[in-house]
């Protein structure tokens, strides 16, 4: 990353929502297995592996530069002192050396902050658990990643044998930015293709890429900022009509009485306990389930694999509040995030969309309750479908001052304690990442799980995040210490609720005399 590159604004976002009490980062409890009589040094060589293949993700070795009075989004430049030793650390686990222990040192660690002098991202390995296992933390800041990229460091990270690929160094590339006289010239070429793109019927839709200085002092930001509007402006200009289209849609379900009222309705959602102010604490736990079963389940129903993953949701938290006498008799909701991510693309960047969605659970029966969230997520489908069109131009506005403006408002947010009076948007968090179906190994050992660790906030306490692998679901719960004390007593619920809904979808037995007969 030899040129500086500023933040979208999405991706800047979660820099300024950053409080001690409300990080930002997302990462994962991947368990491992080294082979049987291994006798090396298993930390210096995955770190060994992770030196090497740095330049496969150059983000990994970028720190954040804020601009001058944080008049606008930092950027990313690379990292003059980079040690890799700040990023990779050997973890101690205490007795009893096994997953539960790590479980409870992962939610302890996810709640510091990463150091913003240094890039974005930590690892932690922890030798010496039972079975030969090893377990590996990762932290990274939502600020460079999302679930989709994430699959490029996966990539990065794992191998598909034993034995690590060799991965051949980076060539090295001239450093500086470019001269004021080639930024002039490039803005007059720029100009002129802006005049041409009206009357060329192929340039659709129209853009323009305008140079700029790469610099950091204030002339240099303001006059960046200034090409970036031009280009926006343009580019905001050719997505009027799909912006007009995607309005005339959402009216159009809104005003439609047979549609509207009960998929509006069933977007709101009751208070509960869940749904408080969190403290700079995090309880977290893992468990697995049979994708194959899932999926098989998914079928029975004629839902989607993500319609049983919120059923599960559902299911387990509705269990909780039940022992707890803290069931709202309306149905709780789930935040649902939305990849906007072309296939193929692994930018380093956040490409997310979200809707909500009605989780049924006031509906007693499993069955009913997992038919009733299919039609649901369906219905919230259609109402928020036609809105991504807007999140390419909403996710990068930029205007000069907001930094320092957002950061403000964030803090006095979290020190107001205003989640504990406000409607929530949402009661939960769901998420579900596709993930590597084949077997990876990292430095040579066998990879066996990975418990996606995301991100709990104000007004949403618990997050419940799953990534396929192999043909298990791994789910991550993590929730705010200050309202679920042992987040793994609602993941030991998970494999009873998936057990109740396969036997609530299950054939009925046959008819023992009849078949007899």
């Amino acid at each position: 990353m030899s040129d500086a590159k500023k933040l979208s604004s999405m991706d800047a976002s979660f820099l300024y929502l950053e409080t001690p009490e409300m990080p930002m980062h997302v990462g994962s409890m991947a368990i491992l297995r080294l082979p049987e009589n291994y006798n090396g040094n298993f930390f210096e060589e995955f770190k060994a592996m992770i030196a090497s293949r740095l330049h496969i993700a150059p983000i990994l070795k970028a720190r954040l530069e804020k601009a001058p009075l944080d008049i606008d989004h930092p950027s990313w430049v690379e990292d003059d002192q980079f040690d890799i030793d700040r990023h990779i650390f050997r973890g101690s686990l205490p007795a009893p050396y096994d997953r539960a222990t790590l479980e409870r040192i992962v939610g302890w660690m996810h709640a510091k902050l990463l150091n913003r002098a240094r890039p974005l991202w930590e690892f932690y390995v922890f030798e010496g658990m039972k079975d030969n296992e090893i377990g590996l933390y990762s932290k990274m800041h939502h600020a460079c990643i999302d679930g989709g990229a994430g699959a490029a460091l996966t990539n990065m990270i794992y191998d598909v044998t034993p034995v690590p690929r060799v991965v051949e160094p980076p060539i090295p590339q001239a450093k500086g930015g470019p001269e004021p006289r080639d930024i002039a010239a490039n803005l007059i070429d720029s100009y002129q293709a802006l005049w041409r793109q009206p009357f060329d019927a192929s340039s659709s839709p129209k853009t323009i890429d305008l140079p700029r200085s790469g610099k950091s002092d204030l002339g240099s930001i303001l006059f960046d900022n200034a090409m970036f509007q031009i280009e926006s402006a343009v580019k905001f200009a050719s997505s009027v009509p799909t912006m007009l289209k995607s309005v005339s849609e959402v009216i159009g379900k809104v005003t439609d009485p047979n549609k509207s009222r009960d998929s509006i309705a069933s977007m709101v959602s009751p208070s509960t306990i869940l749904n408080k102010a969190i403290s700079s604490e995090r309880s977290f736990a893992g468990t697995s389930i049979s994708l194959s079963k899932a999926k098989a389940l998914a079928k029975q129903s004629g839902g989607k694999l993500n319609d049983v993953v919120l059923a599960l949701a559902s299911g387990v938290v509705r269990r909780y509040l039940l022992e707890r006498g803290a069931l709202p008799a309306k149905a709780m909701t789930a935040a649902v995030p939305i990849s906007l991510r072309e296939e193929g693309n692994t930018d380093a960047n956040n490409q997310v969309f979200g809707m909500i969605c009605s989780i049924a659970t006031n509906v007693e029966d499993p069955k009913t309750r997992l038919e009733t969230i299919i039609a649901q997520s369906t219905k919230s489908k259609e109402m928020s479908h036609p809105l991504r069109a807007f999140m390419p131009q909403v996710s990068n506005i930029s205007m000069l001052g907001t930094p320092i403006l957002v950061q403000i408002m964030a803090l006095l947010y979290s020190r107001s304690d205003l989640s504990n009076v406000l409607p929530p948007a949402a009661n939960i968090t769901v998420s579900n990442v596709p993930g590597p179906r084949q077997t990876l190994y990292a430095a040579g050992a066998e990879l066996l799980h990975i418990f996606p660790v995301s991100i709990s906030t104000h007004g949403l306490a618990l997050n419940i995040t799953v990534q396929s692998y192999r043909d298990q679901l791994d789910f991550g719960f993590i929730a705010g210490a200050n309202i679920i004390p042992h987040v793994q007593v609602l993941c030991d619920m998970l494999p009873l609720e998936f057990e109740a809904l396969e036997n609530a979808f299950a054939p009925p037995p046959a008819d023992i005399k009849g078949a007899a007969e």
